[in-house]
C-alpha cells in the first residue's frame, strides 16, 4: 500500500505473529480423531488489525513472515482486508507459524504449534520499519514476541519508538502457555512490560494465571492496576467484561448467541475498542461512553465465536450493529 496511508492520528500498528491455524471440521474431537481440518489464517496481533479494518478503521500489521506459500497468502489476506502491509518482511529461511488447534466440544480451545523456529520469532530490531511505528495513534501487541530473541528485543526496542512518538500502548497478552519454556517464565516475561502499557485487555483465565487467584472480584483485578494505566479490562467470554479506570469501574454483560469456535473473540473485542477509542480519546474519560464502546465490542467478541477460525468470523459494523439492536 502507498505510504500515504500511514498519514494521519487513527492509525492503528498491530505488532507480532500471523501464522495458519488448523481447525478441525468437527467440534470436540482431539487432534488425531479429526477426520480433517480448515485452513484459517489468524495470529492475534494481526487477527486485531484485521478486525479494526473491518470495522472501518485504519490499521497496520508488523511482523515476519516466512518466504512460502503460507507466508504470501497470509500477507495477501492482510492487503485484500485493507491493512497496511509496509512493515511485513519474509525470511527465506525460517516457514510461516502453525498451529493446530483443537475445538472441544464447549467451543473452548486447545493448541499445538509448529514454529520450530518460525519466521515471526526471528524478526531483529534493525529490521522494524520505523515510519509505520511513529505514524501509530495506538501500538498494540501481546506477549507472544517475548519469548525468544532476536524478536524479543525488537518488541521492546517498538514499543519504545511507538511510546516516544506519542502512541497509546495496548497490551493483550494473549497466553499460550505450551509456547513458552515454562509457566513462570510465561509469568515473569508477560509482567516484565506489564507497566509500560496505557491500555490492557486480560481474559478471566489469563487473570487466574497471572494472579494465582481463581476470582474475578475487583480485589483481586486491582492487584494488576498501576497508577499510569488508562483502562484495564477483563473478559469473561459469554458473561461480558469488567473495566476499570482512575476514575471509575463497572462491568457489562455479554450477548446470547450459538457458539461454534472461541478462537478470535477477544481480538475482535480488541479491535472494536481500539477503533472507537482512536475516534474519539474521550472514550477513557466518561463512563457513559467507554460502557457504550465495550458493549459494541462485546458483540464484536460475540459474533465472532459464531463461526469457525478467528479471521472469517470477524465482523463488520453492519453485523455488530444489527446484534446490538437484536439485543
Amino acid at each position: 500500500m502507498r505510504s500515504s496511508f500511514l498519514s494521519g492520528k487513527d492509525l492503528i500498528v498491530s505488532f507480532g505473529e500471523m501464522l495458519i491455524d488448523f481447525v478441525p471440521t468437527v467440534s470436540g474431537v482431539s487432534l488425531a480423531e479429526a477426520p480433517g481440518f480448515i485452513k484459517a489464517p489468524g495470529g492475534a496481533p494481526a487477527n486485531v488489525a484485521i478486525a479494526v479494518a473491518r470495522l472501518g478503521g485504519r490499521a497496520a500489521f508488523l511482523g515476519k513472515l516466512g518466504d512460502d506459500e503460507f507466508g504470501r497468502m497470509l500477507a495477501g489476506i492482510l492487503r485484500s482486508n485493507g491493512v497496511d502491509d509496509a512493515g511485513v518482511l519474509f525470511d527465506t529461511g525460517a516457514r510461516t507459524a502453525l498451529a493446530f488447534v483443537t475445538l472441544r466440544a464447549d467451543g473452548e480451545r486447545e493448541f499445538m504449534f509448529y514454529r520450530n523456529p518460525s519466521a515471526d520469532m526471528l524478526l531483529e530490531e534493525g529490521e522494524l520499519n520505523l515510519d509505520v511505528i511513529k505514524s501509530a495513534a495506538v501500538f498494540h501487541y501481546g506477549s507472544i514476541s517475548l519469548i525468544t530473541e532476536p524478536c524479543r528485543s525488537a518488541h521492546l526496542k517498538a514499543m519504545q519508538v511507538a511510546r516516544d512518538a506519542g502512541a497509546l500502548l495496548s497490551y493483550d497478552p494473549n497466553l499460550r502457555l505450551p509456547l513458552w519454556p515454562s509457566a513462570e517464565s510465561a509469568r515473569e516475561q508477560i509482567m516484565s512490560i506489564w507497566d509500560q502499557a496505557d491500555i490492557i485487555k486480560v481474559s478471566d483465565v489469563e487473570l487466574e494465571f497471572l494472579t494465582g487467584t481463581d476470582s474475578v472480584q475487583d480485589d483481586v483485578v486491582l492487584t494488576l492496576w498501576r497508577p499510569e494505566f488508562k483502562l484495564l479490562l477483563v473478559t469473561l467470554g459469554e458473561k461480558g467484561c469488567k473495566y476499570y479506570t482512575k476514575d471509575f469501574r463497572g462491568s457489562l454483560d455479554g450477548f446470547s448467541v450459538n457458539t461454534v469456535d472461541t478462537t478470535g473473540a477477544g481480538d475482535a473485542f480488541v479491535g472494536a475498542m481500539l477503533t472507537k477509542i482512536v475516534a474519539d480519546q474521550s472514550v477513557l474519560q466518561s463512563e457513559e461512553k467507554l460502557r457504550e464502546v465495550l458493549r459494541f465490542a462485546n458483540a464484536c467478541g460475540a459474533i465472532t465465536t459464531t463461526k469457525k477460525g478467528a479471521i472469517p468470523a470477524l465482523p463488520n459494523k453492519t453485523e455488530a450493529l444489527e446484534l446490538l439492536k437484536r439485543d
